[in-house]
């Protein structure tokens, strides 16, 4: 049923966004990406298997509406596509939400990711394959019920807010905030440096606090990530860890280099190549090694993949 509903949804919002660009009344977007590995999985002391893995791929509509005297409404309707899901129902819902923007900055409800998990920027060189910082690190929360305020940009700066409702059944009957300001283009087009702080209050039963800063000096791309984060409940000490990132880019690859640390859970580290075919289009391979302090054995991961973005 639900596999269904999804398959009719892309098919409207082709037919849609065809309409919408012939008559430009509200115009929409189609857009996702398919990033998919051959991979070497070696994990708990187990036998090593292969798969034939998704990493996160997705489709979604997106777009805005001008309402006139500087306001506009704005939507997006994502889903993630897990391609390697033995079941054909293989659809699972990403940022779905709806809001308003203008002078005053944007606001948003309905299924969103936080605050905290937005400020990091391009610091985590290994986001969605197995070297994600989320292997270790708590907050990188997409809830159900939320509603999120991000303010204009003022000098390169930003402020934004999260709230999550406590009826989501991720937050056991607490209501949660996450805010973060940002300083600086988190792509380091416009700028060559960004940072952010941020902070969850009672996110999906975490307290965090998170720093994270990325530089461009020439071909290179410099980041690092200081987290500290405990239980919202009960008497539990507060953990703290660290991550530090590069990149480096000669002409068509880019090579990149990852190590994280959190205290009392692990640490891991991975490397890895990217080669661009064209702007949407890219190959690229990957080592990840992890290990955790209540198991004996390291976890690694090797693959080697192609990402394909429309």
């Amino acid at each position: 049923m639900m596999n269904a509903f999804c398959k009719t949804l892309l098919a409207s919002a082709i037919a849609a966004a065809s309409v919408a660009s012939a008559h430009a009344a509200d115009p929409l977007t189609v857009y996702g990406k398919l990033n998919v590995t051959v991979q070497n999985n070696d994990e708990n002391g187990k036998d090593s298997v292969t798969s034939v893995q998704s990493n996160a791929s997705r489709f979604g509509v997106k777009g805005d509406y001008d309402l006139g005297n500087s306001l506009s409404a704005f939507y997006t309707v994502e889903y993630e596509v897990a391609t390697d899901s033995s079941s054909s129902n293989n659809f699972n819902a990403r940022n779905q939400f709806v809001g308003l923007k203008g002078n005053f900055g944007a606001i948003s409800v309905g299924r969103n990711d936080t605050m905290l998990k937005n400020s990091q920027g391009g610091v985590d060189q290994f986001n969605d394959l197995s070297g994600d910082l989320k292997s270790l690190f708590k907050g990188d929360n997409r809830m159900a019920q939320t509603v999120t305020y991000l303010s204009p940009s003022m000098s390169d700066f930003r402020f934004g807010a999260t709230y999550a409702a406590d009826a989501d059944s991720a937050q056991a009957g607490d209501n949660g905030f996450s805010s973060a300001l940002m300083y600086g283009d988190a792509s380091l087009k416009k700028t060559p440096i960004y940072a952010a702080i941020a902070y969850d209050s009672k996110v999906k039963g975490y307290d965090v606090l998170r720093a994270s800063v990325q530089a461009k000096l020439g071909d290179f791309k410099l980041g690092g990530m200081y987290q500290t984060q405990e239980k919202s409940e009960g008497d539990n000490d507060s953990t703290n860890g660290y991550l530090v990132s590069a990149a480096y880019d000669i002409k068509e690859v880019t090579l990149k280099a990852q190590y994280q640390d959190m205290e009392d859970t692990g640490d891991s580290w991975s490397v890895g190549a990217d080669y661009k075919l064209a702007k949407p289009t890219k190959l690229f391979a990957f080592y990840t090694s992890r290990s955790m302090d209540n198991e004996a054995d390291d976890d690694k991961y090797f693959g080697v993949g192609l990402e394909h973005k429309f």
